[in-house]
């Protein structure tokens, strides 16, 4: 059996863990196919918690139900590239008057550029307005999904959303999910471009429970004929702290060093799956975000490091000498960055696993 896990951006991993009903409200809008509040919804969290795993799995269940889907990744030049994908979407439907309407129609102006001039906007909503028409007419649909929407530039956001607020305001088919870190979508939805967007269903993904990570792992495994036991089990979850890009290295490690070995994972394949998965998740991850960090964001990150655990807003202010107002816009840019989350009132803690030990390891002397 080919290692099932799936350690890489956006791949769909074996499990969806700790996602059961997230896409309910998606899925319930699919079927009344205009209006519902799941069908505009913004999918939101840290890096590596599986937000664009997620927009796949609103895809797969569009597409189950039959509607056309348009998946795009918001760098510049999209709202064009999906405007290519609407007509193409076009051609590939059955014959028939609207269907020979919609691919009679020019949308030759399209270009991959950072917006869309005037006369392209109206060109481009119009062939939306027929291709939805069409759907409308088939029972079915059109969803399109936008991922990283924090390098989206802002005036194409707001001409996809003024179009598929002038969709929804006609009763057309039509569904629109982004995906983004906290920061971003807490920009857009401060701006003008976000009037309409306030409106959406905010999705905050958060860590998985360890306990339906080790069922996960205890399926998966000794479903192949893998030996792992309850206890190896739990400890290989409890190293991933919940955390979806974790789940999937450490997993997708250990099934390499159970093919290699006996066939029975012992403690020591679990003790090295975790490093290896800890050092890439380090790599990938924690230097990413943190390479986005100011200096003063570092330093309340590392004031944040001396606990073991949540760390009171109060104190880690007090221990940067910062007034209280301060230490709280400190905490609201870590938020949005999504290096931190909240922990109970007047705490935090640290978003991202192992991000703690990397600052100690690195800064053992502060900053």
């Amino acid at each position: 059996m080919i290692n099932p896990f799936r350690p890489t951006a956006g791949a769909t991993p074996p499990d969806i863990i700790g996602r059961t009903g997230v896409l309910d409200e998606f899925e319930y809008g699919l079927d009344i196919r205009s209006g519902a509040p799941g069908l505009l919804s913004i999918i939101t969290g840290a890096r590596g918690i599986g937000k664009t795993v997620m927009l796949g799995v609103a895809e797969d269940m569009a597409r189950a139900k039959g509607w056309v889907v348009i998946s795009e990744t918001a760098t510049a030049g999209f709202l064009g590239r999906l405007g290519k994908a609407m007509e193409h979407a076009a051609g590939e439907l059955g014959d028939g008057p609207a269907r020979r309407r919609i691919t009679g129609f020019s949308a030759g102006g399209f270009s991959i550029s950072t917006s869309l001039p005037p006369e392209q906007q109206v060109g481009w909503r119009q062939l939306g307005e027929e291709l939805l028409g069409y759907l409308e007419a088939q029972k079915t649909g059109l969803l399109i999904t936008v991922d990283e929407i924090h390098a989206a530039d802002r005036s194409e956001l707001a001409q996809l959303a003024a179009s598929v607020q002038h969709f929804i305001r006609d009763g057309l088919p039509v569904a629109l999910v982004f995906a983004g870190l906290p920061a971003a979508v807490s920009d857009l939805l401060n701006e003008g471009v976000a009037t309409f967007l306030r409106r959406a269903d905010r999705i905050d993904l958060h860590a998985a429970a360890v306990g339906e990570v080790k069922a996960s792992y205890l399926d998966t495994f000794n479903g192949a004929g893998f030996g792992l036991s309850p206890e190896l089990a739990k400890l290989a979850a409890e190293a991933t702290d919940g955390y979806p890009f974790l789940i999937q290295l450490v997993g997708y490690h250990l099934w390499q060093l159970a093919e290699v070995g006996s066939g029975t994972i012992g403690p020591e394949d679990v003790q090295k799956a975790t490093r290896v998965a800890r050092r890439r998740n380090t790599r990938v991850v924690i230097e990413a975000a943190l390479s986005e960090a100011s200096s003063k964001d570092l330093d309340f990150l590392l004031a944040m490091a001396v606990d073991d655990g949540p760390s009171s807003i109060a104190e880690v202010g007090a221990r940067m000498g910062d007034r209280r107002n301060t230490s709280g816009n400190y905490r609201s840019r870590l938020i949005a960055a999504g290096l931190a989350e909240p922990a109970g009132r007047g705490n935090i803690r640290f978003a991202i696993p192992g991000l703690r030990e990397y600052l100690l390891s690195k800064y053992p002397d502060g900053a």
